[in-house]
């Protein structure tokens, strides 16, 4: 009867995906925070080599972030 009512395959791989997004893009935002503290840090200590490589990571990391963030509603409406 209740297997019937719920799609347990659907129901399953939904739950494996939204953990999988929500681990990725969490990890993804924190190079973000990471590469913009130690942009910090690093143009603070004089050393713009290092700064600058810190930079693009966290330009690189919050592009990632926000082209999930529309790949994600893109996805959502089109179901």
């Amino acid at each position: 009867m209740i297997g019937a009512i719920v799609e347990t395959k659907e129901l399953l791989e939904t739950v494996f995906f939204a953990s999988v997004s929500g681990i990725g893009m969490t990890l993804i935002f924190s190079l973000a925070i990471y590469g913009s503290t130690r942009y910090a840090d690093l143009s603070r200590d004089q050393r713009p080599v290092a700064a600058t490589a810190a930079a693009a990571l966290a330009i690189f990391a919050f592009l990632a972030s926000l082209a999930l963030v529309v790949i994600g509603i893109v996805v959502m409406t089109s179901k």
